[in-house]
């Protein structure tokens, strides 16, 4: 490791020379396995460009999900981090990401476990915290995420930011992470579009979410079919619907179950059979939201509409928020099964 002192400049970190990431692949023999959905990424051009997305992250400290081989990694510890904390759920990676610690004495952990389970509230120094009202804190998450992981996990971070808790403790932290181009597509949908869906509402009324660029299938090893996205994540300071995630993500789930039907037809799953057709009529009436409008037209207003006056409805029957139409469905098929 050496630090390269520049005329009138800050000394800029540069990693020491090391095997490529394709020779690391080679020298620990590493395969992507498809049933954990991986792809790696050799080209560092590209790493730095999923990077810089982050944007200055001089004396930053980042957690990286997901390294893999390290490409990224790599991009990581070039911009000059402060701390790198990394993430591998693979065992078969370590080593690799040993290799890479060691050559950047201090600056790097390592933890082999599941992004899912792992405790971020606890992994950032306190003095990092920031209010919540002020500018994002000097933490960034950054993550080529596997296709299999990167929904259910987008959503998790998602809930975190609506309790500030998770990464989001520190304050507004910010997240770069690799989609499924479909899936940023639906991130970032704007109504009418058709790609709008739940994953749009629940993003985008928590965040300020930016489609940056695309990454041709071709680029990763082995190529998947379809093409990559980098999305980046800033929470917002206010959300857009200032209700508990469970309840905007029922409403939002029960409008989108029957996404080609007018969004009536999913708003009544929100009540149980007897009298559903007319809460769901004082529910449209009083949010002012036409019944006949489709899943995707509907707009963030008209869902933060929906979800104060459903939370009102459900303040005024405490049972509303636990019933289940599926739940209700099942039973009514049990009951009508021939008995034997």
């Amino acid at each position: 490791f050496c630090l390269m002192a520049v005329p009138g400049k800050a000394a800029a970190f540069r990693l020491p020379p090391l095997p490529t990431v394709g020779d690391i692949i080679k020298l620990f023999r590493l395969k992507a396995q498809k049933q954990l959905s991986q792809n790696f990424l050799l080209d560092l051009r590209l790493t730095d460009k999923i990077v810089k997305q982050a944007g200055n992250l001089k004396n930053a400290h980042v957690c990286e999900v997901g390294p893999g081989p390290g490409g990224i990694t790599r991009s990581i510890l070039s911009a000059g981090v402060e701390q790198l904390l990394l993430i591998e759920k693979d065992a078969r990676f370590i080593p690799g990401l040993q290799m890479l610690s060691e050559a950047a004495p201090g600056k790097v952990q390592i933890v082999h476990g599941d992004i899912l389970t792992y405790k971020m509230e606890k992994a950032f120094p306190k003095q990092l915290k920031k209010n919540w009202e002020d500018d994002p804190p000097d933490i960034h998450i950054i993550g080529n995420l596997p296709f299999s992981v990167s929904t259910p996990l987008i959503i998790k971070w998602l809930e975190n930011v609506s309790k500030k808790d998770g990464p989001f403790t520190y304050g507004r932290t910010q997240m770069t992470l690799t989609f499924q181009k479909e899936v940023a597509e639906r991130l970032t949908a704007n109504p009418g579009g058709k790609q709008r869906s739940r994953l749009s509402i629940m993003s985008q009324h928590l965040c300020t979410v930016e489609n940056c660029f695309v990454i041709p299938g071709q680029a990763f090893v082995p190529k998947p079919e379809v093409d990559v996205a980098v999305v980046h994540f800033t929470p917002l300071v206010q959300p857009k619907i200032q209700q508990p995630f469970k309840l905007v993500e029922k409403v939002v789930r029960s409008v989108f179950q029957f996404r080609r039907k007018y969004c009536f037809r999913g708003l009544e799953t929100l009540f149980p059979e007897d009298g559903r057709l007319k809460r769901t009529e004082q529910l449209m009436m009083t949010a002012d939201v036409d019944p006949t409008l489709r899943p995707v037209q509907l707009s963030m207003s008209q869902f933060r509409n929906l979800c104060n006056t459903y939370r009102k409805m459900c303040d005024e029957d405490p049972t509303l928020f636990e019933y289940n139409y599926r739940e209700e469905l099942k039973q009514k098929k049990r009951r009508n099964l021939p008995k034997s």
